[in-house]
């Protein structure tokens, strides 16, 4: 299993590295893991130490995804490294909170940027290797993508349209093989969130109303994703999965008066 995974040295991305490698081992398949990030770190280096220890290959890749020639880039030196590639999990992502009307111009190019267009770059440079081996790819979309989140900016649109993008390539790409799916996370704690989750009350206050009664942690969307890229989901390609605890599915049980499964 050859992938690369953006948005890799911690959270989300970091759980789907391991798991993705844990669960080829499993399947007696050598792993190759291109690990993304921003920069340098000690988390990327951690994860590849981690997949390393397991038995896998790991390498870790850097650049800036707003930097147009940054994805073909990592895809570039994941093929050249491993051989070819056969999956790709575009989980990298900002956010940044505001009104939509105060959001300037320059944010919201950035957050399409980085959100959307290296998506898509990304998809372009993996193309014909995915082809090639009959692979998959994964987007990291959000909850935030498939109902408005009034106040998150730019990111419920980008993501809105990082889903569209995702199905529209489950399409094109369906001839050649190459399965895409998106997997969209709802509460999640991760490094991002982790500021707001050390508020007791509002850590409590989002636990009540998830239907299973917790926030997610970044190894149950790992395992979605790994699922989507691997020999599992060989039938499965155009899906937004909402990994959220059935949240969003919940919102009718919170009009006053209606009957709920506690009643």
């Amino acid at each position: 299993m050859r992938a690369l995974v953006t948005g890799g040295s911690s959270g989300i991305g970091a759980a789907t590295c391991v798991r993705i490698a844990e669960a080829a081992l499993a399947r007696g398949v050598h792993p190759m893991i291109a690990v993304g990030g921003h920069e340098p770190n000690t988390s990327q280096e951690q994860v590849v130490r981690s997949i390393q220890s397991l038995g896998g290959t790991a390498i870790a890749l850097t650049g800036d995804l707003a930097d147009p020639d940054v994805p073909s880039q990592l895809v570039k030196a994941a093929v050249a490294e491993f051989g070819g590639l056969d999956a790709l999990v575009a989980n990298a992502g900002i956010a940044n909170p505001g009104a939509i009307c105060d959001v300037s111009l320059e944010d919201w190019d950035n957050m399409f940027s980085v959100n959307l267009r290296s998506a898509w770059l990304l998809a372009k440079a993996s193309y014909p290797h995915l082809k090639q081996s009959q692979g998959a790819a994964c987007f990291t979309s959000s909850m935030s993508g498939q109902l408005p989140h009034a106040g998150s900016g730019a990111y419920s649109p980008s993501k809105a349209a990082l889903t569209m993008l995702a199905q529209t390539l489950a399409l094109e790409w369906a001839p050649d093989g190459i399965r895409a799916n998106v997997v969209s996370p709802g509460m999640t704690h991760t490094r991002m969130t982790e500021k707001m989750y050390e508020d007791p009350q509002i850590k409590k206050a989002r636990e009540n109303i998830i239907p299973l009664a917790r926030i997610g942690d970044p190894m149950d969307i790992a395992n979605v994703i790994e699922f989507l890229v691997s020999p599992l989901s060989g039938y499965v390609t155009g899906q937004d999965i909402c990994v959220d605890g059935g949240f969003s599915k919940s919102i009718l049980s919170h009009i006053p008066g209606r009957p709920s499964s506690k009643s």
